[in-house]
């Protein structure tokens, strides 16, 4: 929904997306551009050449100080001796019950020095975590305002990247630290889109400049840039989890078929014997992704019927502009195979949907 309320927090690349012509919605305490031509232009954009996203409003946290390294792993779900300096690692921070606080990535600077980017609305809540468990000499600082992050996804990113002579071509989930014009850069191959890409973190007081310089190197190769929808649209159809509807405090990584992202042989993380003894006996429900048969679009929250009866509840549900089709995840019985015929109540209307697995669509993210 469309707001403009002066209350909410803005990045330094408000008054570009304005002048873009772009319609705003809250989204984590934050207005952001929703779409600015339509979500399905700029879904297609992101498919076909690439996008550009301004993400500002993720969280930014910096922990550093001998034994930084092996504090945060000691507080966070995955292993961080599967990477090394100059990788980053997906994770989650969860509570004691084994809830989701958030899911966050981590960039491994040194073993003395790592950044943190969370989800908007969470970052106070990690940082406030980390920073009362923190042992002497560690360091835990809120950098929210500090960085901006812009995002440059789809097949055409690198050439956009290379027409201002930035690194790419690195790893997936690596990053490279460079300098454009004065400005530092770290330049990350990761994003939330499926496509191959990149994420930037630029000062915030320089991203306009950045912003810019990017639109005018992707002009020749199509980019445009792109809201929240497309944004949503993308990372559905990879079946990648957004907080606070597929991964919640009260949906566990269990649940979520995010246990990839545990390190479970770890001899310490937040949330630790209670997602052991989930995983044992086996979780209530998981988390399952659902393909419309007919012309249903599922929305959050709508129930889930097997056979009739109430089983499960839609957490993510939107059309898929490449499928042409209703696609989400939803929360069901574990016993519900894949392959299943349920039934979603789109607005008092019973539609059809098979259980399936994601992604939907097949990523290209991991292509070197």
């Amino acid at each position: 929904m469309a707001v403009s309320t002066d209350d909410l927090a803005k990045t330094s690349l408000y008054d570009r997306h304005v002048a873009l012509g772009a319609k705003f919605a809250e989204f984590g305490g934050w207005s952001m551009p929703l779409q600015y031509t339509g979500i399905v232009d700029e879904h297609t954009a992101v498919r076909e050449r690439a996008g550009l996203f301004d993400v500002s409003h993720l969280g930014k946290a910096s922990v550093t100080g001998p034994g930084a390294r092996a504090f945060v792993d000691a507080c966070l779900t995955n292993a961080l001796d599967k990477i090394g300096p100059g990788q980053a690692q997906y994770t989650l921070c969860c509570d004691e019950s084994g809830g989701v606080v958030d899911d966050l990535i981590v960039y491994l600077r040194a073993d003395d020095d790592l950044l943190l980017v969370p989800n908007a609305a969470n970052n106070a809540e990690v940082v406030r975590r980390l920073a009362a468990a923190a042992p002497a000499g560690v360091e835990v600082r809120d950098r929210h305002r500090d960085f901006a992050v812009l995002a440059v996804q789809g097949p055409n990113s690198d050439e956009v990247l290379a027409e201002l002579g930035l690194p790419t071509g690195h790893p997936y989930m690596s990053f490279a630290e460079t300098v454009h014009d004065g400005v530092p850069l770290v330049v990350c191959r990761t994003g939330y889109t499926g496509e191959r890409g990149y994420e930037l973190l630029v000062p915030w007081d320089d991203a306009a400049t950045v912003w810019d310089a990017l639109l005018a190197a992707g002009e020749p190769h199509g980019i445009a840039p792109a809201g929240l929808g497309a944004r949503d649209t993308l990372r559905t159809e990879m079946g990648y989890p957004l907080h606070g509807q597929d991964l919640s405090l009260d949906i566990s990584p269990v649940q979520a078929r995010a246990g990839w992202a545990v390190g479970w042989s770890k001899p310490a993380f937040w949330g630790r014997e209670a997602l052991l003894a989930e995983k044992a006996a086996g979780p209530s429900r998981r988390l399952q992704g659902i393909r419309a048969r007919g012309r249903g679009i599922p929305r959050p929250g709508m129930t889930v019927t097997v056979g009739g009866e109430p089983a499960g509840t839609v957490t993510s549900g939107t059309f898929s502009p490449t499928l042409k089709q209703g696609i989400g995840l939803a929360l069901l019985p574990p016993d519900v195979a894949e392959g299943t015929e349920v039934q979603v109540d789109v607005r008092g209307r019973a539609e059809a949907f098979e259980v399936v697995r994601p992604p939907f669509v097949q990523p290209s993210t991991k292509e070197s």
